[in-house]
This record gives structure tokens, C-alpha cells and sequence, in this order.
């Protein structure tokens, strides 16, 4: 049976519930290194949680389930994934990337990949003119971010396709703002889609994960044997976790998209706000985009105040939002990307895209709406401390 989103986010593709012991309702938790053989070149299909886990393996059929993929690898982090996704390229392999990406990314690509000898080119994907005056003979991938972190730009991902099939490149896209519940990338032509399952998968700022999924097999054999050898995976037990989360996945993106699109719209008209960018909003340039290729917006908001006294002041001074660096979670979270986030990515870049002293990103959770807008109303309105 072809199952909506809402239930495959907590039954998987089929009814996986038929396959626990005594009929638990939970994934049972193997929390185990090592499995025994029943005999001399048999196995049970486990061998070694390195390799495989029962609980690991319902997860990462669920986040199949989730995004049409032939497979997903369910990494220890959302970095972890990143990684793994980078190890199918060599020294002198070329890479077209999103310029405006998660900070992390753009430190691992500057420092660990340079190193081995694979070159990126960092562009605005949502021009595809400049993004394929962008590729060289030598180029093996588009990497994309859409809606983008943290300025929310949005990349045309049907025109990536096209540019990909082109040249002959994998599309490569972190899906980790909008989750399979809003987008699924590999429904577009998207080779290999990435998340940070730290943030809206897992839902409650309590587990590190990532994945990496695929709908073509050869690129699921040749990861599965990376993933095994590097050892990225991800525990039994942060697996139960993110199947845990996932659960609930469909009504925490409504009520936290629901949540935004209110927020967005309030900040708006607040005096000392001079810019906000919501993919939900009308006004958003990538809004278009964004409505064909997604069925929603998702909760991230960045904005733009007046000072970087103002910036300062309401990250001191907000009570029930948290300053905090991660996203995607029940808790509403506000970050100062120049200093956190994105404090690796070169200040010449950072303030081109507008990640400056004055540049704050809001994570919106699901808390009550009014509870929210009181809590930056009066962070804004205070007067200034000493900083």
C-alpha cells in the first residue's frame, strides 16, 4: 500500500511493527557491538553494529520510506554524512557548491577536502547561468543547499537536474531545512540528498545524527563499503532516538512552519527589523521556486536589525528562546551566525552574503505564537546593557 508521509514517518514503507518480538510498538533497542553466528559461514544478517544494527536498519529503511530512496546511511552526525558523501570523489575532482552553505560544510570543504586535493567553486545556485559557467572539465558534482543556510536562498533543483544530466555531474542536495516531510530532492533528479539528522528528524536537541540517501544503487554499494570502513555509523541507541523523533515529524514541521509564517510576518513590522527573509513570504525572491519544487516552507527565519547593539541586545535578552547555535528542534533558537555557525567561513565572504554584526537566524519551535513575539518584543524594545 502506497502510504502518506504522515504515516510512513511512523510505520516505515511497510507495516515494520509485524517483525518485532511480542509485538512492540517500539523498535527494540539492540545495544550491541557483536552478534553470534549460528554456525560456521552462517549469520542471522548481523555481524557487526559497525557494519549493521537491527535498530539502525529500521531507521534507515524509515528515512527511505521518507525520501524515495533505494537507501540510507544513518550517520554518528550530519558531518559524518557530509564525509562519507565526499569520499566518492579523488584528488583533482572538481565540485560546484552553493556559495552560501552551513558554516561546517564550508570548513570541511576549505580544510580536510582541499587537503586531499578536490577543488570547489562556491557560486549562486539559484543563477544557473553563473552556476554552469562554474563547471570545468574536471567537475564531478553540483552541491546544493535549498532553501539555503543561513541567508535562505533558494536553488531551482528541476534546473540543477537539467544542468547535472548536461555535464554529466551527480546532484548532490542537503535537504536538512525543508526534511522529506516538505521536499524530497531525489523526486527532482537529486542523486544523493543529505540531512542533519541533529535538527528537524530528531526534533529535540538531544541527538547527534546525519544521513545520507540515494535512489541509485550503484552509489548505495559503493557508500555502503565506505560506510563500513570509515566507521561513521551511527549507535543503537541514538537510532531509537531519531526513530523516536521521526515519529512525530509531520505535525511538529506544520506547527513549526505554522509558527514561522506568523513570526516572519510580525517582524516585519517591527521598527528596529530592517530585513527578513522566510521563504513563506510572498515577497521572498526564491518563493516561486521554492512552492514548485516543496509542499511547505519550513521554520527557519534570518533577519536583519538595526545595530549590532540591537543584535547583541536581543541575544542577552531573550528569555524563553534559547541563544543557540543548532536548529530544527521543539525549542525555539536564535543564532548569531557570524560568530557561531558561520565564524570559519572568511569575513570578505560573510559580509557579501550578508552575514554581518547585524545578521540573526531564528530556529522557531512550537511554542505558543504570542509567547514568542512577547519574548523578542521585549528583547528588542529593552534598553541597552552594558555589553
Amino acid at each position: 500500500m502506497d502510504y502518506g508521509i504522515e504515516t510512513r514517518c511512523i510505520h516505515g514503507a511497510e507495516n515494520l511493527l509485524k517483525d518485532h518480538a511480542y509485538g512492540a510498538l517500539s523498535v527494540p533497542l539492540f545495544q550491541t557491538a557483536t552478534f553470534a553466528h549460528p554456525g560456521v559461514g552462517r549469520s542471522t544478517g548481523y555481524d557487526y553494529t559497525r557494519e549493521s544494527n537491527p535498530t539502525r536498519a529500521e531507521l534507515e529503511k524509515i528515512m527511505s520510506a521518507l525520501e524515495g530512496a533505494c537507501d540510507s546511511l544513518a550517520c554518528a552526525s550530519g558531518m559524518a554524512a557530509v564525509l562519507l558523501c565526499m569520499e566518492l570523489f579523488s584528488a583533482g575532482d572538481h565540485v560546484v557548491c552553493t556559495e552560501d552553505l552551513y558554516g561546517g560544510s564550508v570548513r570541511m570543504f576549505d580544510t580536510v577536502c582541499r587537503e586531499r586535493g578536490v577543488e570547489f567553486t562556491s557560486v549562486d545556485t539559484s543563477d544557473i547561468a553563473r552556476t554552469e559557467s562554474a563547471i570545468r572539465e574536471t567537475t564531478k558534482a553540483l552541491y546544493i543547499e535549498t532553501p539555503s543556510n543561513p541567508t535562505m536562498e533558494v536553488t531551482d533543483l528541476r534546473a540543477m537536474k537539467r544542468l547535472a544530466e548536461r555535464h554529466k555531474l551527480l546532484l548532490i542536495v542537503d535537504n536538512t531545512f525543508l526534511t522529506p516531510y516538505f521536499q524530497n530532492p531525489l523526486a527532482l533528479g537529486a542523486d544523493l540528498v543529505l540531512h542533519s539528522g541533529t535538527k528537524f528528524l530528531g526534533g529535540h536537541n538531544d541527538t547527534l545524527a546525519g544521513f545520507v540517501c540515494t535512489s541509485r544503487p550503484d552509489l548505495a554499494k559503493r557508500l555502503r563499503y565506505l560506510y563500513k570502513t570509515i566507521g561513521c555509523c551511527l549507535s543503537p541507541f541514538d537510532s531509537f532516538l531519531l526513530i523516536r523523533g521521526i515519529k512525530t515529524l509531520a505535525v511538529r514541521m506544520e506547527r513549526q512552519q505554522s509558527n514561522a509564517l506568523l513570526l516572519a510576518d510580525w517582524l516585519k513590522r517591527q521598527e528596529k527589523v530592517r530585513s527578513v527573509s522566510y521563504v513563506g513570504l510572498p515577497q521572498h525572491p526564491g518563493y516561486a521556486v521554492n512552492r514548485a519544487q516543496a509542499r511547505g516552507y519550513g521554520s527557519m527565519i534570518s533577519f536583519h536589525v538595526d545595530s549590532e547593539k540591537t543584535a547583541k541586545r536581543l541575544l542577552e535578552r531573550v528569555k524563553l528562546i534559547s541563544y543557540a547555535e543548532s536548529l530544527g528542534g521543539v525549542e525555539s533558537l536564535i543564532t548569531y551566525p557570524m560568530l557561531q555557525t558561520h565564524g570559519d567561513v572568511p569575513v570578505a565572504v560573510r559580509e557579501r552574503l550578508g552575514i554581518t554584526d547585524t545578521f540573526l537566524r531564528l530556529s522557531v519551535g512550537i511554542e505558543q505564537i504570542d509567547d514568542l513575539t512577547a519574548d523578542l518584543a521585549q528583547a528588542l524594545e529593552g534598553e541597552a546593557d552594558e555589553l
